[in-house]
């Protein structure tokens, strides 16, 4: 009951995608320990990150219908709100809300001014407004050097309690360093944990019903009485500004932003891959959907690394695992997935679960 209340009704309703989903968290979780190092805790920030991207996207697509190519922008501006606000201020907490609720003003201005003058149209049409605004802000942001570093980017130092050389404890465990920089890891994961169960919150509301109501049949829905304009502008409104906190997550984490980390037209195809292998319409989507895609991004070419040098002795399959190949084995693994889960694996899961019945 607790859990129901906490997931707001919507469980997973399949035991593999329970299963899958609690090994989920509790690998993020345990990730500074179970996996000691750097980097196996830079993939788990990355990841839940990325979910809380992945799911602002699916909020606006799966659930609404609504395709646009400027969310990383309202990822960017998460991002460079905090990177400016820390460079220019100072490493303070105040500095950090600052940037935060800049950041959040900015794309709710610009989120709420996009929706209102290009949601009447169509949805070809809206996507192609929403690169263009997206294209020209990314170039603002390489030109405007005075500001946004342009195409060097920012670095900026962080609250002290959130950097390494702030010590918890002198002691510590599964020799982990109990630091700020792991108390920073749970502050991304925290949040991020936070920020995907508000999500689910919305999409399972009155006002999420909507939404997928207009997604399956905008005529219907606005001849019943609603605004579809109204609803779908919310919708994007919403999408922005949850985006917007996830570039803020990235620019705490890496202490560092630009151009090509938070703003790059890759990151959008990313995030479409990410959504469309977990599973659109689904919030839990965007935890499968992002930790398979990032956990194949950085690992993939080591796996193809072991498997070359395991034919070594044959040229062609020794070539043809070659590291360098990775993204075009990311490729057919992505062709594979969608050819057998069409509806994404969280769909097909549930799909399973519900035939079973």
């Amino acid at each position: 009951m607790m859990l129901g209340r906490l997931l707001s009704g919507d469980l997973p309703r399949s035991r593999v995608l329970t299963a899958v989903l609690i090994a989920i968290f509790f690998g993020l979780l345990l990730t500074p320990f179970l996996f000691p190092g750097a980097r196996a805790t830079n993939v788990a920030a990355k990841i839940c990150i990325f979910i809380v991207l992945v799911a602002s996207f699916d909020l606006a697509l799966g659930y609404t219908g609504i395709f646009s190519f400027a969310h990383t922008m309202f990822f960017g501006i998460g991002a460079y709100g905090v990177a400016i606000a820390l460079s220019t201020l100072g490493a303070t907490w105040k500095a950090l809300a600052i940037g935060t609720g800049a950041a959040l003003m900015v794309a709710l201005v610009l989120s709420l001014l996009i929706g209102l003058f290009s949601l009447r149209v169509k949805a070809m049409f809206f996507a192609m407004i929403t690169l263009a605004v997206a294209t020209a802000f990314q170039t603002l942001a390489s030109q405007l050097s005075a500001f946004t570093g342009g195409d060097d980017g920012l670095s900026f130092k962080v609250p002290e309690l959130l950097t390494s050389a702030f010590p918890l404890s002198p002691h510590t465990f599964r020799g982990v360093a109990l630091d700020g920089k792991l108390l920073c890891f749970y502050l991304v994961f925290a949040a991020a944990v936070v920020l995907l169960l508000v999500m689910l919150r919305i999409v399972n509301s009155p006002f999420g019903r909507v939404l997928q109501a207009i997604r399956e049949n905008e005529f219907r829905a606005e001849a019943i009485g609603y605004r579809t304009v109204v609803y779908r502008t919310c919708s994007s409104v919403l999408s922005a500004l949850f985006a917007t906190l996830a570039g803020v997550l990235l620019a705490l984490w890496l202490r560092y932003n630009g151009p090509d980390t938070s703003l790059s037209f890759e990151i959008m195809i990313n995030i479409l891959l990410m959504v469309v292998i977990g599973g659109m319409g689904t919030m839990y989507g965007s935890v499968v959907g992002a930790t398979l895609f990032i956990i194949a991004e950085n690992y993939l070419q080591d796996l193809m690394k072991l498997a070359s040098n395991g034919f070594s002795g044959v040229p062609f399959l020794r070539d043809l695992f070659h590291p360098d190949r990775w993204l075009l084995w990311l490729g057919i693994l992505f062709i594979v997935g969608v050819y057998r889960f069409p509806a994404g694996i969280v769909g097909k899961l549930r799909f399973s679960a519900w035939k079973k019945s």
